[in-house]
């Protein structure tokens, strides 16, 4: 699992396995106290291990998936968190209620808080995780640095004590050299995490990252800035030598604290691969199908063995070394652009199938993706025998994701696993920065791409017009029986392809006995699919007649279009025209729709709770200029000036 940062250094997480007891048997009974895909994947193994389950749920997730799965399921609360999944009065009841032996917490929520790890211990219910002493010194980032500096573990170089406020914060930044890291002492995830290059992004870190550190019960999957988006294991950085010494620095660790359960150092890696303890997660992490795929081993499985009380079997010389490779893509209902969370029904939802794919989710078809939680769709993992292979499964399994009624990432999750720079894994934390210096704005499609797109959906068109009509060489008409006249199409039809307001391309559509043949740019490409028109999923073979090169070719029919489609490809968005001769001659007269101009307003991107307002009225901002911040869907966004303007209206009330 690997992030670097803008001097090529690696973020690298280690986990590690570690028990304390030898008792006998596992449980009858456990609780979930989580939701989503984490609690769905916890009743997985319980179930394999039949051991029965127990979720519990918010008001509004009375229909969720996790709720249908388990054996039984309690309702904690309202939506909101604090009132539910975060309620530990009410999980403490749901616990007696079904007389639940243990409690798996899963990732975020409660998975890091002591105290509700001394409240099971008070009413002897078992916690399938670390000790609450374990917890309490490593969940804290300040102590946990320094308890690990005292047992010889590489720490990042930094101010190792409480940050009293913004001055003193500034004050160490220029002490310490920008850029710095600004991070909640109990965050996690990236959750309170802040990079500053300039004293004014100081003050503004240390306000985000404060506000943040009094609410550590948050889930980790909030924010993409300084949070994972693709994983992978292993490392393409590490080496066997580099990997085994974190290792043993984990261990130590995990020794000098008492600790046992699954738990995650987190080190930061130059480019020399010198690493520095970062933090440590004390509990299941959010990728951790990951590892399971390269050591095989179930993670959940081992978690709850150990809190029984049963001695690991395993050896370090078994697991040691990694079997194969796998990434994972999280899949989130956001906009990719901004990474802004998105909401709604999903009215289509197919998860990819195949060797090697695994999708950790906690929907289905019809699930709500609501304002009240984080807005993870799904954990995508592909595996294979070494990273080409895997990564090839990735493309395919993206390509085939079918996801309807909310925006989501995987746009932005193809682009970046089919750049080269991705595939070569030279891989920073400033990747997406670099690589997408306005943000994402969709894919860029070179010329062959292009071409194999417009020759697929050429045929595509061809098939729903001839289905339409009768087909016979050289056209005509032909009365039915009914003694109406059917216009006949002929088998060659040209016609004039565009995306979006580029230019258009002429296009001559020739049917044959299986295939369809396409003329273009100078080329000719035989088209064969067995699309059926009820099909999100246009799979075709492409071969250029000239090279005898074949190419295979997936997009997503989306929408149809007045004159054209809308589909998707490698995972990007693109309305495609396709014109009769006729309709391209009459389209250089039709007059373009003028867009309005909107950028005098400042517009939150969704419902969400007004936090603060940063301008006063009849200020003067220049552009990039903080003028509110809003919190939604357990995520603080701040809010911009667009441009150089005064401010003429300012309320949160509206």
């Amino acid at each position: 699992m690997l992030r670097l940062n803008q001097k090529a250094s690696n973020q690298m997480f280690k986990r590690f396995l570690a028990t304390n007891k030898t008792y006998g048997k596992t449980f009858d009974k456990i609780l979930i106290a989580n939701r989503g895909e984490i609690a769905c994947r916890v009743i997985k193994t319980a179930k394999k291990m039949g051991i029965k389950t127990v979720a519990i749920y918010s008001e509004a997730d009375s229909n969720a998936l996790h709720v249908a799965m388990a054996d039984e399921a309690v309702c904690v609360g309202p939506a909101a968190t604090s009132l539910s999944y975060l309620n530990i009065p009410n999980i403490l009841s749901a616990i007696k209620q079904t007389g639940a032996q243990a409690v798996h917490p899963g990732y975020g929520f409660l998975s890091e808080n002591s105290v509700f790890v001394e409240e099971l211990d008070k009413a002897k219910v078992a916690f399938i995780g670390p000790a609450e002493s374990s917890m309490a010194k490593m969940g804290d980032k300040i102590q946990s640095k320094i308890i690990a500096k005292n047992a010889g573990v590489n720490t990042i170089p930094g101010y190792n004590g409480v940050v009293k406020d913004v001055k003193h914060a500034i004050e160490i930044a220029n002490e310490v050299g920008y850029p710095v890291m600004i991070k909640a002492s109990a965050g996690g995830g990236g959750k309170g995490m802040r990079i500053a290059y300039s004293d004014k992004e100081c003050d503004e870190a240390f306000r985000l990252s404060s506000a943040e550190f009094w609410l550590p019960e948050r889930e980790c999957s909030i924010q993409r800035r300084n949070q994972k988006v693709i994983e992978e294991a292993p490392s393409p950085f590490i080496d066997a030598e580099t990997r085994r010494k974190m290792g043993e620095q984990a261990v130590a660790l995990a020794k000098n604290v008492g600790y046992y359960s699954a738990g995650t150092c987190e080190f930061l890696v130059d480019k020399n691969k010198d690493f520095y303890f970062l933090e440590m997660n004390t509990r299941l992490q959010v990728e951790h199908p990951i590892t399971e795929y390269i050591t095989n081993l179930d993670l959940v499985e081992l978690m709850i063995r150990v809190a029984a009380g049963q001695t690991l079997s395993l050896k370090q010389d078994e697991v040691k070394t990694p079997k194969g490779w796998a990434f994972e893509s999280r899949v989130y209902a956001e906009d990719p652009e901004k990474y802004l969370p998105s909401i709604g029904r999903l009215s289509k939802y197919e998860e990819p199938k195949g060797e090697g794919v695994r999708c950790d989710s906690g929907i289905v078809e019809g699930s709500e993706i609501s304002v009240y939680y984080d807005p993870m769709i799904c954990k995508l993992v592909t595996g294979g025998e070494n990273r080409e292979v895997a990564l090839h499964r990735m493309e395919n399994a993206l390509d085939d994701y079918v996801i309807k009624g909310v925006t989501h990432n995987i746009p932005l999750l193809r682009d970046v696993i089919s750049s080269e720079r991705f595939k070569q894994g030279r891989l920073t934390t400033k990747f997406l920065a670099e690589e997408y210096p306005k943000g994402f704005k969709g894919r860029k499609l070179s010329v062959s791409d292009e071409e194999n797109l417009f020759a697929v959906l050429a045929s595509v068109w061809g098939r729903r017009e001839f289905n339409k009509k009768t087909w016979k060489a050289g056209g005509g008409s032909l009365t039915t029986p009914g003694g109406s006249t059917s216009t006949i199409v002929d088998q060659r039809s040209e016609i004039f392809m565009q995306i979006g307001e580029r230019e258009s391309v002429k296009v001559v559509l020739i049917k044959e006995k299986d295939t369809y043949r396409v003329e273009i740019g100078g080329k000719t490409l035989s088209v064969k699919s067995d699309w059926l028109m009820e099909s999100a999923l246009i799979k075709a073979t492409v071969k250029d007649s000239a090279t005898g090169k074949e190419n295979s070719v997936t997009a997503q029919y989306l929408d149809v279009l007045p004159l054209g489609f809308r589909v998707s490809y490698f995972g990007s968005k693109f309305d495609i025209s396709i014109k009769t001769p006729l309709q391209q001659k009459l389209s250089k007269h039709m007059i373009p729709k003028v867009k309005l101009d909107l950028t005098k307003f400042v517009v939150s991107p969704m419902p969400g709770t007004v936090i603060s307002i940063s301008v006063k009225e009849g200020e003067t901002v220049a552009e990039g200029t903080e003028v509110a911040i809003v919190e939604a869907m357990k995520m603080q966004n701040v809010l911009r000036a667009p441009r150089e303007e005064v401010i003429k209206f300012s309320s949160s009330s509206v």
